[in-house]
């Protein structure tokens, strides 16, 4: 698929996005000691700030920040300590920067707080079910929500991932998704979806989703992707030895805009990423190819 998606306008607060003519860039702070990508290098206060900074500066469109590891098999940190987290780095990015924040976290009270403190977009892996109270924060702020598709909990979805069809049953998991939001009061327009790329599935499950990632278009949303640093590329690039490969190494970040640039050209509106330099040449270069003429 090389034509452009759909093109979708999103607007609140004081923010307009027009999603589908240009890919947009999410940029990914950790708050968190214990991240699969970045093994806590932005858990000090001051460095996770300099880092939002820098993906602001390298051509990040929305930050998306985050104070618990959702990394496999990790346990869940209480809201105070998140809050605790990310509520200072907030604050801080809020004040300096002009681009959207998004709170990426599973528990209402956390967002609620995220807002107030300047944060105006909630990123749930959990697509609202797991704290019934957060799609009422959504709808009171009327803030976008991502919803996502992961199988059971960070903790549980790796567990020997199986599905009856993939495409079918995260597309049927994404529309009750949709509609459990919209009945607690969100507009669709402010929804976007992400099919969960290493929450509950295999390589083989990825490397799958990333390819019909067109089939979402169905659901008449925007549609957001994370195969950034991922445990799929670091298997698929391991040596012969099958020697693990650290999630910050430069051939990591080249099989990360592989990725990218797939999930490019099968639909995706928004990636998530890590490095939003190099995403950002790498999505230059394929919205010209997606939008080139015979003249």
């Amino acid at each position: 698929m090389l034509d452009s998606p759909k093109t979708y306008r999103l607007s609140w607060s004081g923010y307009d996005m027009e999603l589908g003519r240009r890919t947009c860039i999410m940029g990914v702070v950790n708050v968190t000691p214990d991240s699969f990508s970045d093994g806590g290098k932005f858990f000090a206060r001051d460095a996770a700030v300099a880092q939002g900074q820098k993906l602001a500066a390298d051509g990040a469109d929305i930050l998306d920040i985050g104070g618990e590891s959702t990394r496999p098999f990790s346990d869940p940190v209480s809201a105070d300590e998140e809050i605790e987290r990310v509520i200072p780095v907030i604050e801080k990015l809020a004040d300096q920067l002009t681009i959207p924040i998004s709170i990426d976290t599973m528990k209402a009270e956390v967002a609620r707080r995220a807002i107030d403190a300047g944060a105006s977009m909630i990123n749930d892996i959990s697509a609202l079910r797991f704290d019934p109270a957060l799609g009422e924060v959504a709808r009171q702020f009327e803030t976008p929500v991502v919803l996502m598709h992961m199988l059971g909990s960070p903790k549980t979805m790796q567990d020997s991932p199986a599905y009856d069809n993939l495409i079918a049953d995260i597309s049927d998991f994404l529309k009750d998704a949709i509609e459990r939001a919209q009945k607690q009061g969100i507009s669709k327009s402010k929804l976007i979806v992400d099919p969960g790329i290493g929450f509950g599935k295999t390589v083989s499950h990825n490397l799958f989703l990333i390819r019909h990632l067109y089939a979402f278009a169905a659901l008449e949303v925007p549609i957001l992707i994370g195969p950034s640093r991922k445990a799929f590329i670091r298997k698929l690039l391991k040596d012969e030895q099958n020697t693990d490969i650290p999630p910050d190494l430069p051939i990591v970040e080249t099989g990360t805009q592989a990725a990218v640039a797939a999930a490019v050209l099968c639909g995706a509106h928004i990636v998530r990423v890590h490095d939003a330099a190099n995403t950002r040449a790498t999505i230059r270069i394929l919205d010209a190819i997606r939008s080139a003429q015979d003249n």
